[in-house]
C-alpha cells in the first residue's frame, strides 16, 4: 500500500492538519493509501512513496522526486491538484 507522509517542522501542528487534509482528498480520489504525520528529523530516517510538506520546507528537500510542496495546508483543491498532477507523471 502507498506510504504518504505530510511532514512539518515538529510534527505536531501543519503535519496533522495537513494529514487530515489529505486524507480527505485522497478518499475522494479513491486513492488507497496509509497517511502518517511525522518532523523534519524524522523523515530523514524513514522512507515514504511519498511527501507532502509545506513550501517553507522546499529547500530541505531539494532534489527529491516523490515530494509535492502546498502552499495553504487547508485548501482541498490545492491538493487535489497537485496529487492528481504527481500520479499522472
Amino acid at each position: 500500500m502507498l506510504k504518504i507522509v505530510t511532514v512539518c517542522g515538529l510534527g505536531v501542528g501543519s503535519s496533522l492538519i495537513l494529514k487530515m487534509t489529505v486524507d480527505s482528498v485522497t478518499k475522494e480520489l479513491g486513492i488507497k493509501c496509509n497517511i502518517e504525520h511525522w518532523d523534519m528529523g524524522t523523515v530523514k530516517g524513514r522512507k515514504a512513496d511519498l511527501i507532502i510538506t509545506t513550501s517553507e520546507f522546499e529547500k530541505s528537500f531539494e532534489g527529491q522526486e516523490n515530494v509535492i510542496f502546498i502552499d495553504n495546508i487547508v485548501d482541498k483543491k490545492e491538493i487535489k491538484t497537485k496529487l492528481v498532477q504527481y500520479f499522472d507523471k
